[in-house]
C-alpha cells in the first residue's frame, strides 16, 4: 500500500513539475526560420547575447539592484505609444496586450469621431503581431449617436507606421546594448573549430 501511494505521490509530483516548468517559458514552442540561425555554435552564443538572451553576473562597480523595465523594453509597444500620441488614451493595459484611445475628432468635424485599438498578439515586430480596430462615432444631435467597426487605410497606415518605428527603436536599441557591452568574443568549441 505504501509502495503504491510512493509511486502516485512521485508520478503526480513529477506531472505538476512538468506543468509549472512548461507554462514558465523555457520549454515553450518559439518559431524560428532557419535562414536566419546561425550554423556553429559560437555564432549562435553570440546571437544571442547581442539580443539580449544571454544573461551576465553583476560583479564590481555594476552589481546591485536589479533594472525592471517591463513596458520600457517592448520596442512594439513604446512605438505604439509613439504614433497615438496625438489623442488620449483611455485604456493601457500592457499586461493585457491592449491600447484604446478615447474619442477624437479634429477641429472640422465635431459630429463624427474615431476611436482605435491597438490588441497586441506577439511581442515580436511582425504585421500579424498587432490587431488595430478603428471605430467611428456619427452623431446626429447630442444623444443621437451611432457607432460602427470600419475598414479603411487608416488601420494599415497606423500599423505600418506602427511596425517601421518599433523597427528603428530595436536598431537603435541593439546599437546600444552593442555599445555598452563591447564586442561579444565567445571561443570556440572544438566541433566549430573543425567546421
Amino acid at each position: 500500500m505504501k509502495i503504491l501511494e510512493f509511486k502516485l505521490t512521485t508520478i503526480l509530483l513529477t506531472f505538476f513539475l512538468t506543468f509549472s516548468l512548461y507554462s514558465c517559458g523555457p520549454f515553450k514552442y518559439e518559431r524560428a526560420d532557419v535562414k536566419d540561425s546561425p550554423i556553429n555554435d559560437a555564432d549562435k552564443r553570440k546571437r544571442n547575447i547581442e539580443q539580449g538572451r544571454g544573461f551576465s553576473i553583476p560583479v564590481g562597480k555594476k552589481s546591485g539592484g536589479g533594472s525592471f523595465s517591463f513596458a520600457n523594453a517592448n520596442e512594439l509597444w513604446i512605438a505604439t505609444l509613439d504614433i497615438l500620441e496625438f489623442t488620449p488614451l483611455s485604456n493601457v493595459d500592457y499586461g493585457g496586450g491592449i491600447i484604446i484611445t478615447d474619442w477624437y475628432s479634429d477641429q472640422n468635424s465635431q459630429n463624427e469621431s474615431i476611436k482605435i485599438s491597438v490588441q497586441f498578439l506577439s511581442d515580436e515586430i511582425r504585421a500579424d503581431g498587432i490587431n488595430i480596430k478603428v471605430y467611428q462615432k456619427n452623431c446626429k444631435t447630442n444623444n443621437n449617436c451611432s457607432v460602427e467597426l470600419i475598414e479603411t487605410d487608416l488601420n494599415q497606415e497606423i500599423k505600418l507606421a506602427i511596425l517601421k518605428r518599433a523597427a528603428q527603436l530595436k536598431i537603435t536599441n541593439n546599437k546600444k546594448r552593442r555599445a555598452e557591452k563591447g564586442e561579444v568574443k565567445i571561443p570556440k568549441n572544438k566541433s566549430d573549430r573543425k567546421k
